[in-house]
């Protein structure tokens, strides 16, 4: 995907925009294969650290550190050093330093805490869940959920739920389409996926329907979809501040930040307090969603299971809902692979729609685009692990107790790892001899919780629209994006949706 970047400019010494292609590492100088260089030696990415904090407050957040990241890996090299206040990180972004990372880790893989999330839980006295914990709580409470959320016999029990609500929304659609008097619909798609990622994140987790498709939506469910982007932009704000500083530079984001957390935890609470009143009145006679599963199980605490719901229920929506959107615009502007895509779901419905689960192996090619899309539009930035242990990274020693973050946007566009990088070229990962390469749900036993579930969401909705519509847009340009703890679009194109005969 080819980068159209308006201006360049310094921040605080050193935040260019890209501009054209170069080489990896043209400025980096690499010692013999079989030398170990010191930590010191690893390329350090130029400017002051503390001035970077203040151009940070200043613009509100860090929009472009994707670009940032990305720039200077081609100045660099494959791997730098990077100083954010007190926290020095080390950035690498070849799949092979990933291998690395997995096969170093530790039997409690940790990564840093999220010091806004991690501030409100201690000021509201809440309960963190697995994104937040580190250590033995960590591997306790993830070894109770892997059972109820990741594994394939999880996904037996939510994917038949999900496939319902996909098919609700291609319906909805057909009726908008029908009621235009063009015959066919162009719309912001935008407030629609939103939609279906809440209603669909919601009866896998708590076993019943909003309505979100209806004429009366459910309003509570609109307000927590505000409260999640308010909660969103406010965390890219202060995450790279420290929390003594931000208290006092940005105020009002803090309480902004707060506001919108107490929404959510007040959304999630009431669905756990609805599902526990249901369990108790009676022992339901079929699956009725995660969280019923986890509370009769009884292995983990009330306040346990509530806080890894709400990291599940905010974690849900906008991380699958911009990889949905992300799609849906690159095969309106790749007509050639809608079609084949619209072929492939056709020919596999008769199968799926007499048994779902045949949606995750009937549809090679749609699952091959998804990744194709996370590779060029990775939600989550970056991979991060705190090394147990001393570890030689290109070349370079690290020592135990550093934050290696490995970088998912520039993996993505590294022509030495994909042929191509700019093309949105879903085949190239039909050959499954990728190892490490699709990593935008992470790796090892610290990978995504809710994985399976945003992955059956994508895939049976794009299945039931993909087969009913044609989708078109006017625009060719790439869409810009933004950083905002989640990598997103900063605005996005119309589609147009036309019935498929």
């Amino acid at each position: 995907m080819a980068l159209r970047v308006k201006a360049d400019m310094w921040l605080a010494g050193s935040w260019l925009c890209l501009k054209g292609a170069r080489a990896l590492g043209t400025r980096a100088v690499m010692g013999p294969k079989d030398t170990v260089l010191p930590f010191e030696a690893i390329p350090q990415y130029p400017g002051n650290k503390w001035l970077r904090i203040l151009q940070i407050w200043k613009d509100q957040g860090a929009e472009d550190i994707h670009l940032d990241m990305h720039r200077t890996f081609q100045e660099l090299g494959p791997i730098f050093r990077y100083d954010m206040g007190r926290r020095q990180i080390v950035c690498v972004m070849l799949p092979e330093a990933a291998e690395q990372l997995h096969r170093a880790e530790s039997l409690h893989p940790c990564r840093m805490q999220l010091e806004p999330w991690m501030a409100y839980r201690e000021h509201r006295g809440q309960k963190p869940g697995v994104f937040l914990l580190n250590g033995p709580e960590w591997r306790y409470n993830r070894l109770q959920l892997n059972p109820n959320v990741l594994s394939p016999k999880a996904v037996q029990k939510f994917l038949p739920m999900v496939d319902i609500v996909a098919r609700e929304f291609s319906e909805a659609l057909k009726k908008k389409v029908l009621q235009s008097a063009q015959g066919s619909l162009t719309l912001d798609i935008q407030p629609s996926i939103f939609k279906y990622t809440i209603e669909a994140g919601n009866f896998a987790l708590f076993g019943e329907q909003l309505g979100l498709f209806g004429h009366n939506p459910n309003s509570d469910s609109l307000n927590f979809a505000h409260a999640l982007d308010v909660m969103l932009k406010s965390t890219g704000q202060l995450m790279f501040l420290p929390r003594r500083l931000s208290h006092w530079m940005s105020s009002q984001v803090w309480k902004e930040h707060f506001e919108a957390w107490d929404y959510i935890f007040n959304y999630a609470d009431s669905w756990i307090q609805r599902t526990y009143k249901k369990l108790a009145h009676s022992y339901p006679q079929y699956y009725t969603g995660i969280m019923a599963d986890l509370l009769l199980q009884g292995a983990m605490s009330v306040n346990a299971i509530k806080a890894n719901s709400i990291e599940l229920t905010a974690g849900s929506v906008d991380t699958t809902a911009f990889p949905l959107m992300m799609t849906l615009f690159e095969l309106a502007r790749n007509s050639t692979m809608q079609q084949a895509l619209h072929q492939e779901s056709v020919a596999a419905e008769p199968s799926i729609s007499g048994d779902p689960q045949k949606a995750t192996t009937e549809l090679p090619l749609l699952r091959a685009a998804l990744k194709e899309t996370l590779r060029l539009y990775p939600v989550g930035l970056f991979v991060e692990r705190i090394l147990s242990s001393d570890l030689v990274l290109q070349n370079y020693h690290i020592p135990a107790g550093t934050s290696v973050h490995l970088c998912l946007y520039s993996m993505g566009r590294n022509p030495a790892v994909f042929l191509s990088p700019e093309q949105y070229n879903p085949q190239r990962w039909l050959d499954s001899r990728k190892n490490f390469q699709h990593l935008a749900f992470g790796f090892g036993v610290r990978q995504c919780l809710g994985r399976r579930l945003a992955e059956v969401e994508m895939l049976l909705l794009l299945h039931h629209v993909l087969k009913s519509f044609h989708v078109e847009t006017p625009q060719q340009e790439d869409v810009k994006l933004s950083y905002h703890f989640v990598l997103m679009p900063t605005s996005f194109p119309l589609l147009t949706f036309r019935p498929v005969p």
